[in-house]
């Protein structure tokens, strides 16, 4: 094997063809594909969750929420995966991106969470159909939303607590209590 110095990036083409051969879940992060670690049954649970609340939200308008499996492409040629994205753009069947994210969700695991709280933040404030980030804590009723408004490139977040919080999503004209997203946690 080559080292690493010496590979050239892959291309979103190059990942998407070779992650359909894959059992496990992966992420293109410079060019290298990056495995990715699972989720516990809270974790996931509080993922379910909030997907249930905002599809029956939405309902059957222009933008669609998806789980787990729908990339987010990053202007620095990165491809990530959020626990949850909402999507405004076009249907693309057989795309493995969003066309047009204006959510995406991540909750918090142990073994990523700097990194989630950090980097992959960083990443998703320069996408730019982008107007809400959800960072969702597993272990209580406890979210930190980062929004901008227009096509401003100026974040503002705000955090919330507690079973009586809401957290609004202003482009999607959703509001979402967050006891809704920890029932049977």
């Amino acid at each position: 094997m080559l080292p690493s110095a010496l590979r050239r990036p892959w291309t979103e083409d190059e990942f998407f063809r070779w992650l359909e051969r894959q059992e496990g879940r992966f992420e293109l992060v410079d060019g290298e594909p990056r495995a990715m670690t699972g989720g516990s049954q809270r974790h996931n649970r509080v993922v379910t969750r909030l997907y249930d609340a905002i599809r029956s939200r939405l309902r059957n308008g222009p933008c669609q929420p998806s789980p787990f499996n729908t990339a987010v492409r990053i202007p620095a040629d990165n491809i990530r995966y959020p626990d949850l994205l909402v999507d405004c753009g076009p249907f693309r069947p057989d795309d493995y991106a969003a066309s047009e994210p204006v959510l995406v969700v991540e909750v918090l695991s142990p073994s990523t969470r700097v990194f989630d709280l950090t980097q992959k933040l960083e990443e998703y404030h320069t996408v730019p159909s982008l107007r809400h980030i959800l960072v969702l804590d597993p272990e209580a009723p406890r979210a930190r939303l980062h929004s901008r408004a227009g096509e401003s490139d100026v974040w503002s977040w705000r955090l919330m607590q507690g079973e009586g919080a809401e957290v609004e999503l202003t482009a999607l004209g959703v509001v979402l209590p967050l006891e809704e997203c920890y029932a049977g946690v």
